[in-house]
């Protein structure tokens, strides 16, 4: 039991987190600045961005994702202080936190600039189990199993995911043997008859010229 724990604690440290610091430039027509993080389809995310002071400057928020229906999960305008917010995605990819930083009126102070504390938490991770034991009254021993529960799932899906893409780059590679061969094939097929046309052609060509009878 020790092993199995120590083993889904190890496991349960490379878990998609993400964290990170910095400054934001304001601009009267800023360009969107994202940071991106892997996630499952159905799997919650909880962003926590601590916004620094910034005097005339507007800071906007925008959740997305990089499926092919380039989901927008949030936008939200002129957040401030701590601003925690919780999303749920809809498709396999990875999800964009991405912040505009407007000067809201023109001024003569250049590099004008807003830090930006951001913290991102994706699936166990973003589940707050110190709230879930408080509400269903819970003791630290089951708190820890339900934690370990959650983490297990969690890596159940992970084994799913990637025996799916293994079956999905196993079906291409399949596909893409079957339409090499038959290229192969008509490739094949398409000098045969060249050859025998062009055989017959100069027979005939021959012929008409009485090389040959």
């Amino acid at each position: 039991l020790f092993r199995v724990s120590l083993l889904l604690l190890l496991l349960y440290s490379v878990l998609p987190s993400f964290a990170v610091k910095f400054n934001l430039q304001a601009y009267r027509w800023p360009q969107k600045k994202c940071f991106w993080n892997p996630a499952h389809d159905n799997t919650l995310v909880i962003v926590t961005a601590n916004i620094g002071p910034g005097p005339n400057q507007r800071t906007d928020i925008e959740i997305v994702d990089s499926s092919p229906q380039k989901n927008v999960y949030l936008r939200k305008k002129g957040i401030k202080a701590e601003t925690r917010l919780a999303v749920t995605t809809h498709a396999e990819g990875e999800v964009g936190v991405c912040f505009y930083n407007y000067l809201e009126q023109d001024s003569q102070v250049k590099d004008k600039f807003r830090t930006i504390d951001l913290d991102v938490d994706i699936g166990a991770d973003a589940i707050d189990y110190n709230a879930i034991a408080n509400q269903e009254s819970l003791s630290g021993l089951e708190t820890e199993m339900r934690r370990l529960e959650g983490l297990v799932k969690e890596i159940v899906d992970e084994m799913g995911y990637l025996k799916k893409r293994e079956e999905r780059f196993a079906n291409t590679n399949v596909s893409t043997n079957q339409r090499v061969q038959s290229f192969a094939w008509f490739t094949l097929a398409a000098l045969i008859g060249l050859g025998i046309w062009q055989i017959l052609h100069l027979r005939a060509f021959f012929k008409r010229k009485y090389l040959i009878d």
